[in-house]
């Protein structure tokens, strides 16, 4: 089955629901292309008290929240119920509690309405939330840089996947919010991290880690070792670092490496775009070293807008489409998965 929207066909909408780890949020997108509506509902507050995400808490809250978000996402789109065309839901990866939550309240609609289920999974949502702002051209390499991912991932044509690269340890968002809790700042760390950063008139001098010279794969626990190192010979001889040079060295090391290793994964694989996706897609620090150096090389780079970023259903509506295009549905038993696999999801 082919659902391929051409020339006088009907549009399709897409009612996404979004809940893979402390956000709720749905949308609903026409043609994989257009943002009718895209609402979140955030629990930071909630998990700030903790210094980060309770997976129980966060599966509760998106119980209290999810037909909420869904009711609006639809009221605000300015369609009935009645004109969606399919429910789509994240199947992973995530928090298992928090997958299901989205994914029972999403079939619970598709039964009732008769609809489709589309089951997403989560890093094509990141990836393909740069189609909602820009037009793709194939192949085009992805750098995936999130709390709990930082991969290199070649998209080979619309929704296939290949990972060449990815961290081997700590998940460079990960990496960001332990040194921000080191350095005293609340969760989540990164934006704090990224806003001192750039207040810093110098840096701490910070090791990069390339690993070995023809890998793309990631490694950010032996920097993070040596941003506790420093601020612990400094303490114990009395002296106190300034923090904001620390953030600065931590940024510059994270953002130097991920700048090399993903323009050296575009001139390897003949990528056409570098698509930044993920949370940390919308770090400052990062932007600002990969532009100049796409620019000098002639390398487009995309990047979501901010709001699209961070995890939201807008982008989960944009990668369903490409399974509705092909008919590719799930069934009403589907399960959430937490450790799916982006190759094993590709269409």
């Amino acid at each position: 089955m082919n659902n391929t929207t051409g020339a006088g066909a009907a549009p399709c909408y897409i009612l996404a629901v979004e809940t893979s780890c402390d956000d709720t949020s749905a949308a609903v997108i026409q043609d994989g292309r257009t943002i009718l509506s895209n609402v979140v509902s955030s629990q930071i507050e909630t998990h700030q008290q903790f210094g980060g995400v309770v997976p129980e808490v966060a599966s509760r809250k998106h119980v209290e929240s999810v037909t909420l978000m869904m009711e609006e996402a639809v009221r605000r789109s300015g369609l009935e119920l009645g004109e969606l065309s399919a429910i789509a839901v994240t199947q992973g990866p995530g928090l298992v509690g928090s997958l299901l939550v989205g994914l029972v309240a999403g079939k619970a609609l598709a039964y009732t309405l008769e609809r489709p289920l589309i089951a997403v999974h989560h890093i094509a949502g990141h990836i393909y939330a740069n189609a909602l702002v820009h037009e793709l051209e194939y192949p085009a390499m992805a750098l995936v840089v999130s709390g709990g991912h930082t991969e290199l991932v070649l998209v080979e044509a619309p929704g296939r996947f290949r990972i060449i690269g990815r961290t081997r340890d700590d998940a460079v968002g990960e990496a960001y919010d332990k040194v921000a809790r080191a350095l005293g700042m609340p969760y989540p760390g990164g934006p704090h991290v990224d806003r001192m950063a750039h207040e810093a008139e110098a840096a701490l001098p910070l090791p990069r880690a390339w690993l070995e010279p023809d890998s793309y794969d990631f490694s950010f626990s032996g920097l993070k070792s040596a941003v506790m190192a420093a601020l612990n010979q400094a303490k114990m001889k009395g002296q106190t670092l300034d923090p904001a040079q620390v953030a600065r060295g931590f940024q510059e090391s994270v953002s130097e490496v991920l700048t090399e290793k993903a323009l050296r994964a575009v001139r390897a694989y003949g990528a056409k775009q570098l698509l930044l996706a993920g949370g940390v897609a919308a770090n400052r620090g990062l932007r600002e070293s990969l532009a100049p150096r796409c620019e000098a090389e002639g390398i487009p780079l995309l990047a979501p807008p901010i709001a699209l970023c961070t995890d939201n259903a807008a982008m989960i509506g944009a990668a369903a489409y490409l399974k509705w295009q092909r008919g590719e549905y799930a069934p009403l038993a589907l399960k959430a998965e937490p450790l799916l696999s982006l190759e094993s999801w590709s269409v």
